[in-house]
């Protein structure tokens, strides 16, 4: 296996930095990353500043039925993480609920 995948070198924010021209404040990033076995984590970065992180985290978590926190990243700021794959229930509310456009919204992952 490669340290893609599965390594502890693994940096799942690595690619959005290295688009030219796009800042963070412009996309939200979802992306989901591997734990141990099958466990999966799934992390939200990128909202905007003047949006309550805390409120959409506990909205996401009732929900999705999943557990969830918000970390604070001296890069990308706030995010949230959710416990399990949860990238296309992101998307769905995020575009449902109005707080960003269906092109403003980038999955990653495996």
């Amino acid at each position: 296996m490669s340290d893609m995948q599965f390594g502890n070198n693994f940096d799942a924010f690595k690619d959005a930095a290295d688009e030219p021209g796009h800042s963070q404040g412009d996309k939200v990033h979802v992306r989901v990353q591997q734990r141990n076995g099958r466990k999966c984590i799934t992390t939200v970065a990128g909202l905007a500043d003047d949006l309550d992180i805390k409120r959409i985290c506990k909205a996401f978590k009732k929900n999705f039925s999943c557990n969830g926190a918000v970390q604070k990243c001296e890069e990308t700021g706030e995010v949230i993480q959710l416990s399990g794959d949860q990238r296309t229930n992101v998307k769905e509310f995020l575009v449902d609920q109005e707080i960003c456009h269906s092109d403003a919204v980038v999955l990653h992952g495996f």
